[in-house]
Order: structure tokens, then sequence, then C-alpha cells
């Protein structure tokens, strides 16, 4: 088929996915996939192949660069006990245990080590696109590990080409792989991310800052690619510190181009990526002989339950080396590696390290075991999308798992205290840029009101939590059985201490007065009560109304303006200068939050975007893009 063809028939695959997704209340790329499968039964669409080449150089650089974008990196660094191991020593050990499978049931060694390093590594844009319905710091964690387990697969993946074809690898050589796979991937990461910081500092247009972006992650790539290091890292380490550090080196009209642009890019290559697997197992399939379907199924279920059965065990066998919290249960504990353990999906990456394989050897022959690789890769990742993808929701209503509030009550602490850190400074902002009492009146009102906002909406979500929770105790009361593992303690984690910033509800409310000397402290004992005066110089005047005599004629005037004084024109732009400079006051304080881990990075990138929507509002759009 013409490249023209192919690109309206993805187009028309995912248009039908994405509005039947919802209807058939369905993950979109579980729909995408049956689509894909369902299309291969034409011998003509099955002629569409995907080169392992695309899926590793086009879509995979992108589409982690996201992912890592999207990541907390606080969560990373609370989590590297749980990550380190899952990502590393679980890929290896669920490599050996499909390749020990896949051996007993007749696949030769060689090859069946090969088909373990295709399946063994979770794929993070499956998890991505699978697991939102997961707690957000669970949902955070697979998501960090399946970013990372691809250099430990795409290492295996070449050691075990390299048997398959039968060179010779010493143990000093696979040393040397693993070390130049993560440390060289994490060098050339860090070093394409301090380019971009340089670069992007310099740049104000909108469309030079972007362009930098997208060029980001395939840089990275091809100088990991180019030193033989790993690929994957160096995009994940790219990701993660441009996203850090891009508040402080890009505008708030390219940010907010980015994050409208880049969400929708990423699910044109996610989407086209399910269908285009879909019809890539169709092909597997009929390459395949018949004689030999029946015993590539039974070893594709082999498979496929020894990578459910080795992610359990594993993080059952390192249970004792993290600490869980001292109040969280067994029963609990088990059912979040239930949870884990059903979240570990395949997807494209498997299938373009088995599609990598070579076809012959050196020597002309062709390669043993190569189509059984393929079709078993392509048979466990059709499992995990179409099994575990719609029992993940079972699962995690089975589980019960305390509820992650941990994000909305950093919100609200944020917005208290970048709204409190900017009437603080009111008052010197005013002076600093020749503002008159008018006008900062006016924003201080303004500033009171949206406090007082924020300070409701906590108080809000505060007695709905406790209703909430007066009725499961009232309901668990009316039960005659006692539950046999008791409540369910808050922040269960095999990994990871529940380590998270003070709730909301333990701070004092309302926050008036509080933390003399700083910031925040200052407003709260400043203008404790709103001056009468405000509300007096709050309108533009009395206004004298006359009647419209054509389309264009202003429906009222002020008629107190004294262009020799101060001209309504002249109070817009003292407000303006004003309202930049309390928006520039509160990023300071949000990433000062965000810097000492009061606050996620997730969180403090939510209410940046706010602020960056209040910038180009009063900045207005033909001036933010200049």
């Amino acid at each position: 088929m013409q490249g023209l063809e192919i690109t309206v028939l993805l187009g028309l695959a995912m248009l039908v996915g994405t509005v039947l997704a919802p209807r058939l209340r369905v993950a979109t790329p579980l729909v995408l996939l049956v689509i894909g499968l369902a299309l291969g039964f034409i011998p003509q669409l099955r002629q569409i192949e995907l080169p392992p080449e695309t899926v590793l150089l086009l879509f995979l650089p992108v589409m982690l660069f996201r992912e890592a974008w999207t990541t907390s990196l606080r969560s990373v660094r609370r989590s590297l006990r749980y990550i380190i191991p899952m990502s590393t020593l679980l890929v290896v050990a669920s490599a050996f245990a499909v390749a020990g499978v896949a051996t007993w049931m007749g696949v030769p060694w060689e090859a069946a080590l090969v088909l373990g390093a295709a399946v063994a590594p979770p794929d993070a844009t499956a998890v991505a696109a699978l697991g939102r319905l997961l707690p957000p710091k669970t949902f955070m964690k697979l998501k960090a590990e399946s970013l990372t387990n691809d250099g430990t697969a795409l290492v295996l993946y070449a050691i075990a080409v390299a048997l398959l074809l039968g060179d010779q690898i010493t143990p000093l050589q696979i040393t040397g792989m693993v070390l130049l796979s993560y440390l060289g991937g994490a060098a050339a990461g860090i070093a394409v991310a301090v380019l971009a910081f340089f670069a992007l500092r310099r740049m104000q247009s909108t469309l030079t800052i972007n362009l930098t972006l997208v060029l980001v992650p395939f840089v990275a790539f091809l100088i990991a690619e180019i030193i033989e290091a790993s690929g994957v890292l160096a995009v994940v380490f790219a990701g993660l510190i441009v996203a850090w550090v891009s508040p402080r080196i890009t505008t708030a009209l390219s940010r907010r181009a980015a994050d409208a642009t880049w969400p929708f890019g990423v699910y044109l290559l996610n989407g086209a990526l399910f269908v285009l697997i879909g019809l890539e197992v169709q092909l597997v399939l009929h390459e395949i002989s018949p004689s030999e379907i029946g015993i590539l199924l039974l070893i594709t279920v082999a498979a496929w339950v020894a990578l459910f059965v080795v992610r359990y065990m594993f993080q059952w066998l390192f249970s004792p080396f993290s600490r869980p919290p001292a109040a969280s249960t067994r029963s609990l504990r088990h059912r979040s590696r239930v949870v884990s353990t059903v979240s570990g999906f395949r997807g494209a990456v498997s299938l373009a390290i088995a599609l990598s394989v070579p076809t012959v050897t050196a020597a002309g022959d062709p390669v043993p075991g190569r189509d059984a690789i393929v079709f078993v890769t392509a048979g466990v990742i059709v499992l995990t999308l179409l099994v575990q993808g719609p029992l993940l929701p079972v699962v995690i209503r089975w589980a019960k798992l305390p509820k992650d509030d941990a994000a909305i009550e950093e919100y609200e602490l944020a917005e208290r205290a970048i709204s409190g850190a900017a009437l603080a400074a009111l008052d010197e902002l005013a002076v600093e840029h020749g503002v008159s009492d008018r006008v900062r009146d006016r924003a201080r009102r303004e500033g009171y009101e949206r406090l007082e906002l924020a300070n409701a909406r906590a108080v809000a979500r505060q007695r709905a939590a406790e209703e909430r929770d007066l009725a499961e105790l009232d309901a668990s009361l009316d039960d005659d059985a006692p539950s046999a593992t008791g409540p369910i303690p808050p922040g269960a984690s095999d990994d990871d201490v529940d380590d998270r910033a003070p709730s909301a509800a333990a701070l004092p409310r309302p926050i008036f007065g509080a933390g003399r000397g700083t910031d925040e402290g200052r407003m709260m004992d400043a203008g404790r009560a709103t001056d009468p005066a405000i509300g007096a110089d709050s309108g533009v005047g009395t206004g004298a109304t006359r009647p419209m005599t054509g389309p264009f004629e202003m429906l009222a005037v002020s008629d107190d303006i004294d262009v020799t004084q101060r001209s309504p024109l002249l109070r817009h732009k003292e407000a303006q200068r004003l309202r930049l400079a309390i928006l520039d006051r509160k990023r300071e304080v949000l990433l000062r939050l965000r810097r000492e881990g009061t606050i996620d990075d997730l969180v403090a990138r939510k209410i940046l975007a706010g602020l960056d929507l209040e910038e180009i509002r009063a900045r207005g759009v033909e001036k933010s893009a200049e």
C-alpha cells in the first residue's frame, strides 16, 4: 500500500477507536489493538509491516521523552529502593524464567534467551495508557520502573543475539556492556540536557523553544547510540532534567503551547503504534506453519504465566529489604503486589526487540527459533493487553487500596502559600513598580478573595472526607462479621515510606498569622480585616449611561476621568505591571516549595500552568508571543 493510504487508514482506525472506547467503557489502546487485529484479516493490509527501527528511532524517543517529562522526580528519588531492583534484577529474572520455560518446551536455549529479553520489560507507554486507574503513588512507581527497564532488556538482548549467532561473550565483556549501557546512557542524557538548558535560556520565541524541545529526545538517543549506550536511558535522563529546569528557562506561552501539542502528538503516535501491533500480530500468525501454531500457543501462555509468577514472587522476596510503614498489614501488602503484577503490560518495545532478531547467521544459514521468538512475543503482548487490561480495574476495586489524597493536599497547601506570599509582598511590589494606592488596594482585595476561596475549598474537601470516613465506619459497624485483617492503614506500600508532605488538615486553619517572619506570615498578619475603603474604590466611578445611537457606540463612559492625572489607561498599565510582578512572586515561591520537596513536581506543574495562563492574559497573546 502507498504511504498516503496507510496514513488515512491509521487515522480512520484511531478515530473509530477513540469514539468507541468511551461507549464500550474500555481503554482506548485495547480498542485500537482489536481494530488492528481485525484489519489484519484483510490480506492486502497484512503487507503493512512495522520496521523495528521505526519503533526504536521514531516512536520511542518521543513517547519516552513525554513520559519522562510527566514523571515526578521527587517520586523517583523516594522510590529508588523499588525502581532499581525492579528495573534491573527483575528484568534479568523474568528473562531467564521465560527462557527456561521455552527451552523446556523445545525452543533452543539461545533463541529462548532472546525471547526472554524481549518480553521481560513492561512497556512505559502501555503502562501510561492503561494504568491511570491506579493510585497516584503506585502509578508513578510503575511508570518510573517501565521507563528504565528497557536499558537492562536491550543489554540482555545484545548478549543473547551474540550467543544466537555463535559469538563468544566473556564475563568481562558483559560487565563492560552493562556499565556502558547505564553510565553512557545517563551521561549522554545529562550532556544533552545541559546543552538544551544553555540554548533555551537564550530563546524567547515560542516556535524556537518548542523546536528545541522536539530535538532533545532524538539528539539524546542518537548520541547514546553512537557510543553504543542505552538510548532509552539517555532520553529519560534528558526528559527528567529538562522538565525540572523548564519553568526557569522557557516562557509562559511556550509552555502552554507545548502542553497543548505534545499530548496530542504522543496520542497519535501511541494510537498508530497499537493499530500497527495488531496488524503485525496477524502478519506473524500467517507466516507460521499451521503445524507449529499449537505448540507456540502453549509456549505463549506458559511464558505469560511465568512473567506473572516471577513478578509477584520477586516483590514478595524483596519485601524484607523494603521499608513498609509499621501500620501496614500483610493482607494489604499482598493486594498491592497483586495490583503491581497485573499492571505489568508489554508493548511496542518488546515487539521491536523481537523483530530486530537477524534472519540469517554470518554463514548465511537461517537463525534457529526466530519465528518462535516473534510469534511468542506478539502473543504475550496481546495477552497482557487484552487480558490484563480489562482485568486491572477489577483487581483495583478488589484490592481496596487506601485513598491517596497527598496530591490534593499539596495542591491546596501550595495555592494558599503562594497567595499568601503575594499578598505579603504587595506593598513592596507596588512601591517597586510605581503603582498607585487605588490599584494596589484593588489587587489586595482580589488576592484576599482568592485566598478565601482556597481556604473554603480545603475546608469543603476535608469535611467531605470526614463524612465519607464516617459513612464507611457506620457501614463496617453494621456488618456482623468484622474484617479479619482489621482497618486498612493509609499509605500502604512495599517499598517506600509514605513520607509525603504534611496534609492541609494538619495545618492551622485558617492560616492567618502563621509563619511570622516569612512572606506568608507577614501577609496573614497584615490586613486581617478588609479595608472599608477598598470597596469604595473598587469600581470605575458612577458612570453616566447614554443611549446607543449606533452599533459601535460605547454603552457607558466614566464621568470622573482626569486625563491630566490618572486616566483608566494609566491605571490599566499599573495594574498590568503589578499583576505580572505578583505572578513572578508566586512562581518564585512555588518553585521554592518544589525544590524543598514540600510539594510534588506534578502539583507544581499543575499550578504553574494556571499562572502561565494568567500571565498570558495579563500580557496579551500578541505581546506574549513576541
